[in-house]
């Protein structure tokens, strides 16, 4: 059983941190944040777009912790009653995929919940199936990208990270994978169901037109 007073964690958070919660995340903007005379620089070398200045300004005002999930979450163990990621999965090979999972099974008390959120290739498949074209099948997947031209695009990659996916998950193939890191009771949901007892401020349904939800328990 989870402890009421254990911590909930959203793993990256990107922009969009639960209010309430322990929010991480390894974007470079977050680290950043901290160092305001370089983030400054940046938005003034026109590094940093509209996005990326506002993103930097929210992890400074609030709580975004740094941190390379796949490797270690800076939390002790069973420490968690829920963690949360959401749109997160999917830009992390097999190898890191199979590290977040282990972490987040590390962190959670038995009865924990993870919550795994990824955007649908069956969604995107079927769509490209019923007429779409094939550039724009590709495109959609954000497997495939433009290498970055110049010094000014390799300097904005380095500050601002890689943003294209390097896995794609159905609802099939991510429950497997949650499963095989030695998760119980996986299921895959719609939006806005959850088994979390009292989710708070939680986003139920963050990004539905592109999403699967998957859930499970810490055994």
């Amino acid at each position: 059983m989870t402890s009421p007073d254990a911590l909930c964690i959203n793993v990256g958070c990107g922009s969009s941190p639960t209010p309430g919660w322990l929010n991480f995340d390894n974007s470079p903007t977050v680290a950043l944040a901290r160092a305001r005379g370089l983030s400054g620089l940046l938005v003034r070398a026109g590094l940093l777009g509209e996005l990326q200045r506002r993103f930097v300004e929210m992890a400074q005002a609030g709580d975004i912790r740094w941190a390379n999930a796949a490797r270690r979450i800076p939390l002790p163990d069973a420490s968690c009653r829920i963690v949360y990621s959401s749109h997160m999965i999917e830009h992390l090979d097999r190898a890191a995929a199979r590290g977040l999972l282990a972490e987040a099974r590390r962190v959670l008390q038995p009865g924990g919940v993870v919550r795994i959120v990824a955007p649908d290739l069956k969604r995107l498949a079927e769509a490209y199936v019923a007429g779409g074209g094939a550039d724009a099948f590709v495109e959609s997947t954000l497997l495939a990208h433009d290498q970055p031209v110049g010094l000014r695009g390799r300097l904005k990659i380095a500050a601002l990270g890689k943003r294209d996916h390097a896995w794609m998950y159905d609802a099939a193939s991510l429950s497997a994978l949650v499963r095989a890191a030695g998760f119980d009771d996986v299921r895959a949901l719609p939006p806005g169901v959850t088994s979390i007892p009292e989710p708070g401020a939680l986003d139920l349904a963050e990004r539905a037109s592109e999403s699967i939800y998957v859930e499970a328990l810490r055994p």
